[in-house]
């Protein structure tokens, strides 16, 4: 690492801890990525009387369809009646028949989340009394199998395509302008951009089997492909294919006009006319994936999709240039080879791609996860974590490319190798020379003969160079440290496309808080379902807490029990031991003893728990913070 990389990199992590934790610790709640977060009758639920209706509550809106929620009976046979519909803010509920039978109900659902991604469940609940059921595999296939399989490839290839596409065409442009006439560079970012143009078809093609039905037999249907342009992510693909005939008229003057302008004032105007609609271009196919996707919805959207189009911008530059550079290291014809001073200013601007990855990498974070508990409790967060490392892997391997930049450009060494290439051109001249002595001696007699000769020795003269440049040691380290570069980045890609498909840390836990914990004080009753809630103080260190109890159905005989032990701040709090008592005073029963089994951390379980009679039933738990300290809290609460 060179003497000015040090400091940078030293900037770069310090910026990145600073304000990672201003972030966190200024974390607030947002959704996106919609998780069910509620529901009416509850998962589980043994009703008294078969519901009217059922509902559901997500995190956020959501888009549905006449099949979006369907209610299933014991034998796998529809009940609902009617579409299901927005009763308020955002729950949905759907109407059933009347005269339900008693027995096992099956509710499945499949649903769009505003960030444009599926969302498909299932759960059950009883009329009466539990019961067999026919129905398997409860839940849609929607977003998963082998369409969704080939719709996740699809986006790895159009974020691919984006990145060469946009990053190729800044290499040349701000970096090596040369390159515009070298073949190989123009086949790279040609290449992006067919890539990307046909991705973007095949994810429009797939996007209503995706979402709806998950058979693959449905991408040729018309009438789903219709619906699929009427909702927003149809809307951005179609501006996505749009943008792209604006970027193959760019690329068309690129590599066409641009490479036979001679330079001077009229290049370089037509060279800021190219970066001016550059970066509109490339700017409004990044918004194409920030108007439908996790930018566009929960908190601070206004922020956050700019934010998004930075990033991807960054990456672009980035990558896309590292590729380029790569392509230019390898393939680039011996006659113009790639100049030091242009991967020196790859070099500056990669940089400054990664301070701005940086910058708003950590809003990213802050926004889709909001604690540091969710970078381990998430798959969000685990995933993010692995690309955080790979992107410190790139950041280490790009060092070592600077020092392989830094030595290209050292005056000492390219002043020797000056000496040296002028030694050998004057070796060869002389030896082109006394050939050419010897056969005007004997004179012409062949023209055609004549030709071939200077044909294999322009073969010979680009033979002996490529080999003078790959003998290079520096240049040979830098394309080793940028092949190493490249490699990384193509796992960082599939990493960062699995990110855009999964749900975000954020708002995983607050689903799960939603589902798996009371939020308020006292005793509810929801769907036949009685909840206490009881603080309890054990007096030693760190016992202070809430315990919570659900009784499912809450009636005479067979119950199913959860206990919930949480922190006064809501976090699981995973005690040695829980204890449950009944007793129904008034007619001198119990204590009724429950010993509960651990479930996970703060969560215990027990089935079967037998109320023998109706009334008012004093529950007493006993929670055992440490060997020595524990409390015994109860309340009262009308049972059958």
């Amino acid at each position: 690492m060179t003497r000015t990389t040090a400091p940078r990199v030293r900037i770069l992590v310090l910026l990145f801890i600073a304000v990672t934790g201003a972030l966190l610790a200024g974390a607030g709640p947002a959704s996106a990525h919609a998780a069910l977060t509620g529901s009416d009758p509850a998962q589980g639920v043994v009703a008294d009387k078969a519901p009217t209706q059922v509902s559901l509550t997500f995190s956020e809106k959501v888009a549905l369809n006449d099949d979006s929620l369907r209610v299933l009976d014991p034998k796998g046979k529809p009940v609902q009646t009617g579409s299901p519909a927005n009763v308020s803010g955002t729950t949905y509920a759907v109407r059933l028949k009347s005269g339900l039978a008693d027995g096992t109900y099956t509710v499945t659902y499949q649903v769009v989340s505003a960030d444009s991604h599926p969302v498909a469940g299932a759960y059950t609940f009883s009329v009466g009394a539990p019961s067999r059921t026919v129905v398997s595999g409860t839940g849609p296939t929607a977003g998963g199998g082998v369409v969704g399989g080939l719709y996740a490839f699809g986006r790895y290839v159009s974020y691919a395509g984006f990145v060469v596409l946009a990053g190729g065409a800044a290499f040349v442009l701000a970096c090596w302008r040369r390159g515009a006439g070298v073949r190989p560079l123009q086949r790279l970012v040609v290449g992006g951009w067919v890539a990307l143009t046909a991705a973007t078809l095949w994810l429009l093609l797939l996007r209503g089997a995706y979402t709806g039905s998950g058979k693959f037999a449905d991408v040729f249907d018309l009438d789903l492909l219709g619906q699929v342009l009427q909702t927003k992510t149809g809307a951005a693909l179609v501006s996505r294919l749009l943008l792209l005939a604006a970027a193959a008229l760019f690329v068309a003057v690129l590599f066409g006009a641009y490479t036979r302008r001679e330079e001077g004032e009229e290049k370089r105007d037509l060279t800021f006319g190219l970066a001016v609609g550059g970066v509109v271009v490339a700017a409004g196919l990044a918004t194409s994936w920030a108007m439908a996707e996790h930018a566009s919805t929960g908190l601070q959207p206004g922020i956050a999709m700019p934010v998004d189009v930075v990033h991807l911008l960054a990456v672009a530059a980035w990558l896309g240039g590292l590729t380029a550079l790569l392509t230019a290291l390898y393939r680039a014809p011996a006659e113009t080879p790639v100049e030091a001073a242009a991967v020196q200013r790859f070099s500056r601007v990669a940089f400054g791609s990664v301070l701005a990855l940086v910058v708003t990498g950590v809003y990213q974070s802050w926004r889709q996860l909001g604690s540091w508990s969710a970078f381990t409790e998430t798959r969000y967060g685990q995933l993010l974590l692995v690309k955080i490392g790979l992107v410190a892997v790139l950041i280490g391997i790009a060092a070592v490319s600077r020092r392989w930049t830094g030595r290209l450009t050292d005056p000492a060494v390219r002043t020797g190798k000056a000496q040296k290439t002028q030694v050998r051109t004057e070796q060869v001249a002389t030896s082109k020379a006394t050939g050419d002595g010897k056969r005007t001696g004997t004179g012409s007699r062949d023209t055609q003969r004549a030709a071939q000769l200077a044909r294999q020795r322009a073969a010979v003269d680009a033979a002996r160079e490529k080999r003078l440049r790959d003998g290079d040691a520096n240049r040979f380290g830098l394309r080793r440290s940028v092949l190493a570069e490249a490699g990384v980045a193509i796992v960082l890609l599939a990493v960062t496309t699995a990110l855009t498909q999964t749900e975000p840390g954020r708002t995983e836990q607050e689903a799960k808080a939603a589902t798996s914990a009371p939020a308020d004080s006292g005793t509810r009753a929801t769907s036949g379902a009685l909840t206490l809630d009881m603080p309890f103080d054990t007096g030693g260190t760190d016992g202070k807490g809430v315990v919570s109890i659900d009784l499912d159905p809450a009636r005479v005989g067979g119950n199913e029990m959860h206990v919930y032990v949480q922190r006064p701040n809501g976090r699981a709090f995973d005690v040695p031991e829980v204890k449950v008592s009944f007793t129904l005073e008034a007619k001198k029963i119990g204590p009724l003893p429950v010993n509960p089994d651990h479930i996970t951390t703060g969560h215990w379980s027990a089935n079967g728990v037998q109320i023998p009679m109706a009334g008012d039933w004093k529950i007493a738990v006993t929670v055992r913070t440490s060997d020595i300290d524990q409390v015994t809290v109860s309340k009262n609460a009308q049972i059958g």
